[in-house]
């Protein structure tokens, strides 16, 4: 029997599949541009901090304003939220681009990832965290090097008993993922194909684990509309 309480993940027709993400842990997940990795991070930020989970959103590669017309989209209001401080947005890209400037002006190369540079960002009350992505603090690591970074990143997170979503890009995901796979307690990956019966373009995901959960061998459609990631149970043939 799992003992482990769930956290929502905002999706509609997701949990019912896999329950929840079991609280305290991190999932990792992955997937093809334009499949919906940062929309699916943000149903799960929205609806931790709507339950009053202390939710951080750390992006990387945009900033706060690009998330927030990403939310206005899809009909989501998070001003209540962020005001609240239930929700808060934390940008490193502006960050990554000084640290970048900076090493070109003075003519150096560009250091090494260091994934420990997101955890000093992280408030010590945050209980939901999502990392969107971690890709521009992996750059020049090698395998050893990606393996015990992301090991002690889960580790910390562990401790802290922070339940977490890493996104991990896909030419970042090419080079670790299968290092990645190991250290977390559930990934799903996110894949745009062509359906071989109809010959139409469709979004599945492959809840590739989740320990502690019967997870389903098939993949699992779904479709982003109006509200979002959406899991279809009968996908139009």
């Amino acid at each position: 029997m799992d003992a482990i309480p769930r956290l929502g993940t905002g999706v509609k027709g997701l949990d019912d599949i896999i329950g929840g993400y079991p609280q305290g842990r991190s999932i990792l997940v992955t997937g093809d541009a334009g499949a919906g990795k940062t929309i699916m991070a943000l149903h799960f930020a929205i609806e931790s901090a709507k339950k009053g989970l202390k939710t951080v959103y750390v992006t990387t590669e945009e900033d706060e304003t690009d998330l927030r017309i990403q939310c206005a989209s899809l009909g989501w209001d998070i001003d209540e939220l962020m005001e609240s401080g239930t929700l808060k947005i934390i940008g490193l890209s502006a960050i990554r681009a000084r640290l970048t400037e900076a090493e070109i002006h003075i003519g150096i190369e560009s250091v090494k990832g260091n994934l420990q540079k997101i955890l000093a960002e992280i408030p010590e009350d945050t209980e939901v965290l999502v990392i969107d992505s971690i890709g521009s603090h992996t750059e020049k690591l090698t395998t050893h090097e990606f393996r015990d970074q992301f090991d002690l990143l889960i580790y910390e997170l562990k401790k802290r008993g922070i339940t977490a979503m890493i996104i991990l890009d896909s030419a970042t995901s090419m080079e670790f993922n299968e290092i990645a796979l190991y250290a977390v307690y559930g990934a799903i990956k996110l894949i745009k194909r062509e359906n071989p019966y109809t010959g139409r373009r469709e979004r599945v995901m492959d809840i590739i684990k989740m320990r502690s959960t019967r997870t389903p061998i098939e993949f699992v459609p779904y479709i982003i509309s109006d509200n979002g990631l959406e899991v279809i149970e009968n996908p139009e043939e």
